[in-house]
């Protein structure tokens, strides 16, 4: 059989497998939450509270989508146009054409035009972000997150060129099958680095002071059956207003985090429903299942883009010979960015259910609804969330379930549960 024949095989294989791992691992059924009930959580909110945060989220929509049609736009000109093997020419030209500068170099400059293109649009967020009070640190603060976000994009995005390149040149005929094998290992290598290395670059990381909430917070872990690191405060109040927590890591990396934030607009009884819900997630092994399902992803596209990248008239809309070449590296940009456009509604589903199932896990644990729907309706207040956004926009992009679903959801277990 030839590679094409076993790439063919192989993608059969990686699609069969992330469907199966898809159905087996993500919860398709979701706790109901009755839209009569959603209406009724809807109604109760104060009314300029959710004409506020819905003119918010209009004003934040002209940047998030002009980013989004500019990016498509950029991506598809450098790919189905020689443009983009040129400007990996131009930048590998100065150490005399070498694969491993047009390769890395050249790789960087078609990411970093891409991202100065929509640069305006990631400042029009931070200009309402401010207007609106939710952010808390001027543009200097901004501009040294966003140079620290292009350093780390930038380091892992020369070790992935440089390793993909390599592979290219080393197994002509079989890249495909090493290059899916070391994408799937990245995704998996990233999960365990990522919170140890890349997230102190942006905030700082204490644990959280002795005292009776954290000994509550370590007591329900406990009393869950999940291993937790630590529970760890971050200084999220030098940038923003917004309150959050989260789970990362995966085994000895694990832990929780909460946002100082959380803790100085929530009560003590709030906080707890939150980290159970987090608590849900580790429990549950979302991360696990999000690494899994990642890695099988990357693989997959590895070989997608090996198959597709042979195509002949997509190789002259491009001006290259082998989408294998470094001068080849945007016309795989652009089919990623086709690739992700098309699948965002997926992943928004499958996060939603994965969120819902975590919020049913906390309102198991902690057995006060009360409290979880205080929670939500915090939530939505201090991040200006619109509790139950546009259909169509909720469909596309929402990885959560909305503020009236949540609440609506808390009702339904209480009534289930008599309390």
């Amino acid at each position: 059989m030839t590679p094409r024949g076993w790439a063919v095989l192989t993608l059969g294989g990686l699609v069969l497998a992330l469907l199966v791992a898809s159905i087996v691992l993500v919860p398709w059924g979701r706790p109901p939450a009755p839209r009569a009930d959603q209406v009724a959580a809807l109604g109760e909110l104060p009314v300029d509270q959710v004409a506020h945060a819905r003119e918010f989220r209009s004003a934040l929509r002209p940047g998030a989508y002009g980013a989004l049609v500019v990016g498509l736009l950029v991506a598809l000109l450098l790919g189905l146009t020689p443009l983009g093997a040129r400007l990996v020419e131009l930048a590998g030209r100065p150490f005399g054409g070498h694969w491993t500068a047009r390769a890395v170099l050249g790789g960087l400059a078609v990411v970093l035009l891409a991202d100065l293109l929509t640069l305006p649009f990631a400042a029009w967020r931070q200009s309402v972000l401010t207007r609106y009070g939710l952010s808390t640190h001027g543009w200097s603060g901004w501009a040294v997150d966003l140079l620290k976000s292009y350093v780390v994009s930038a380091v892992i995005g020369a070790i992935a060129l440089l390793g993909f390149y390599t592979v290219t040149r080393l197994a002509p005929r079989w890249w495909w099958a090493f290059g899916a094998a070391g994408a799937a290992g990245l995704v998996v290598l990233l999960s365990f680095v990522l919170p140890v290395l890349v997230e102190p670059v942006f905030n700082r990381f204490t644990p959280m002071e002795p005292g009776p909430l954290r000994t509550e917070l370590m007591a329900m872990a406990a009393r869950d059956g999940v291993p937790v690191r630590d529970v760890l405060v971050a200084d999220a109040s030098r940038r923003t207003k917004a309150v959050n927590a989260y789970v990362s890591g995966l085994g000895p990396t694990r832990r929780v985090v909460v946002y100082d934030t959380l803790l100085r607009e929530a009560t003590p009884a709030e906080v707890t429903s939150v980290v159970a819900h987090e608590l849900g997630h580790a429990k549950d092994r979302d991360v696990w299942t999000g690494t899994l399902t990642g890695a099988l992803g990357a693989a997959l596209a590895v070989v997608a883009l090996y198959l597709l990248g042979s195509w002949g008239p997509l190789l002259r809309l491009a001006g290259v010979d082998s989408v294998a070449e470094p001068r080849a590296f945007p016309l795989l940009i652009a089919l990623v960015t086709v690739a992700g456009l098309v699948a965002a509604p997926a992943q928004a589903l499958v996060s939603r259910r994965v969120e819902a199932r975590a919020d049913a896990h906390a309102l198991a644990l902690t057995g006060d609804p009360a409290t979880f729907e205080a929670m939500q309706r915090r939530l939505a207040g201090v991040n200006l969330a619109d509790p139950d956004p546009p259909r169509w926009e909720y469909l596309w992009s929402a990885s959560h379930p909305s503020t009236v679903e949540r609440m609506a959801a808390a009702r339904a277990y209480a009534r289930e549960a008599g309390r």
